[in-house]
């Protein structure tokens, strides 16, 4: 498995006091394998949290499914994760399309 790990930061242009109406700072990891990565986001204003996002195959992007708890790379991510301090993990659901806590009995 290979992480690698990106710094973004979505923020709107600042008005005249220099205040921003929205500013998120954030990470992105992807766990690949060769075939598939798995895409993490986790904000720096929540340093135990992240959230696995989905499947990046190409250029093609794929939505988590219950299945996909049990994907070695998914396993393999999720135990990298906490071991640096993210105890705290979510993953994003395809079909309620909400962030659902990934219990410790899942992986």
């Amino acid at each position: 498995m290979t992480v690698e790990v990106s710094h973004h930061v979505d923020a709107s242009e600042p008005d005249e006091d220099g205040l921003y109406a929205y500013h998120y700072e954030y990470e992105i990891y992807e766990f690949a394998d060769g075939v598939m990565t798995l895409i993490v986001r986790a904000y720096l204003d929540e340093p135990a949290s992240a959230a696995l996002i989905g499947w990046s195959k190409g250029k093609h992007s794929y939505p988590l499914r219950k299945r996909d708890l049990s994907h070695p790379l998914f396993l393999k991510a999720a135990t990298y994760l906490r071991k640096i301090g993210k105890p705290k993990l979510d993953w994003l659901d395809r079909r309620s399309k909400a962030y659902v806590p990934l219990d410790d009995s899942e992986v």
